[in-house]
């Protein structure tokens, strides 16, 4: 398949710049891949689509402020975008300057974290902060949340709420679980209370969720590195509700990727415990856990509309997102959502 495949008009007005007021005030649009019905509703109507029994699986990850301005030794400005938290001392990073630091050389960020550039590899850095204090303190007090590239603006005190997820508990992301956005504590309630089963695995979502499908062969794509966490107690509610009639509902596709690179290592069950992923999911593949799947609207040519067009089918992703533009839907992460059914 080809990259431009997964293209679409979109007009730019459309892409969300602010969160809806309310989280669960945005919109929803429900597609029944099988056959192939499309619904206009309300997020705050997501209840009426489930019942007693069905397990939602929801991504705990929590955004870390991952951005971080400074200055070379030779002056030379620079913006660390933190991919992921190695340990205590070091962390995976892009690096934007005029001039690519090289191994070796000094970094100075925030004027207060003396860096060590220690390797590069590809687009990323291998960095070493020099201080007493942890990554994770040092990054709290002297970083900026990463919003999204189409996001025009930089990050408010009033994003440091809302691009978190109510649930948010495993520090390490550096972009949110979108889909989650648009539940509060509310509609978790609601949920629990009709006898919905809410379980939790762990996807610190990196920055190449952004990143453009470069190859016009889809094949020839190289994903991006995430760790994950299944938790026991997942497993067991999903070995359970499938047992009895229950429906598997991943909230966002960094929920779906944990639950199928897990599958994909095991032989199609669920175990508990931590992994590595570069799983991309494109059309034709067969998925192993989850029914149902709630999203947002993704990017064109990127790899999460690949992965939702995998789970519906192309042509069924093709009219639901004609409709939505359409429709003037909200798009990317502060945009509505869809709740699809999948297609086999």
């Amino acid at each position: 398949m080809k990259t431009q495949d997964f293209d679409y008009y979109l007009p730019a007005e459309l892409i969300a710049q602010f969160p809806a007021e309310q989280r669960t005030s945005s919109r929803l649009l429900y597609l029944d891949s099988i056959s192939n019905q499309q619904q206009d509703a309300l997020f705050s109507n997501l209840p009426n689509y489930l019942r007693a029994g069905d397990v939602m699986v929801f991504n705990d990850t929590q955004v870390i402020k991952a951005r971080i301005f400074g200055k070379k030794d030779s002056g030379g400005k620079v913006e660390v975008m933190v991919e992921r938290v190695l340990d205590d001392r070091h962390v995976l990073a892009a690096i934007r300057a005029s001039h690519a630091p090289k191994p070796d050389s000094r970094l100075l960020l925030a004027d207060a974290i003396p860096v060590t550039v220690i390797a590069r590899e590809s687009e990323f850095y291998t960095l070493r902060f020099e201080h007493e204090k942890t990554v994770s303190e040092l990054l709290e007090c002297y970083g900026q949340l990463p919003l999204p590239p189409y996001i025009a603006r930089s990050a408010t005190a009033a994003d440091e709420a809302r691009y978190q997820t109510v649930y948010a508990r495993n520090s390490g992301a550096v972009a949110a679980p979108t889909a989650g956005l648009h539940f509060d504590t509310g509609m978790m309630d609601r949920l629990r209370a009709m006898g919905v089963i809410i379980v939790y695995v762990t996807l610190h979502v990196g920055a190449g969720t952004f990143q453009p499908v470069r190859v016009e062969n889809i094949a020839d794509h190289t994903m991006h590195s995430e760790t994950f966490h299944i938790p026991q107690a997942t497993v067991d509610a999903i070995e359970q509700a499938k047992s009895t009639g229950g429906r598997i509902l991943s909230v966002g596709t960094t929920s779906l990727r944990a639950l199928e690179a897990c599958a994909s290592l095991h032989r199609g069950q669920l175990v508990a415990g931590y992994g590595d992923t570069q799983i991309f999911i494109t059309p034709g593949y067969r998925f192993q856990v989850a029914e149902r799947l709630l999203t947002n609207f993704h990017l064109p040519c990127s790899t999460l509309l690949m992965l939702v067009s995998a789970f519906s089918g192309m042509d069924n992703i093709q009219r639901a997102y004609q409709h939505a533009v359409a429709a003037q839907y909200r798009f990317f992460s502060y945009g509505d959502a869809m709740l699809i059914e999948r297609s086999l």
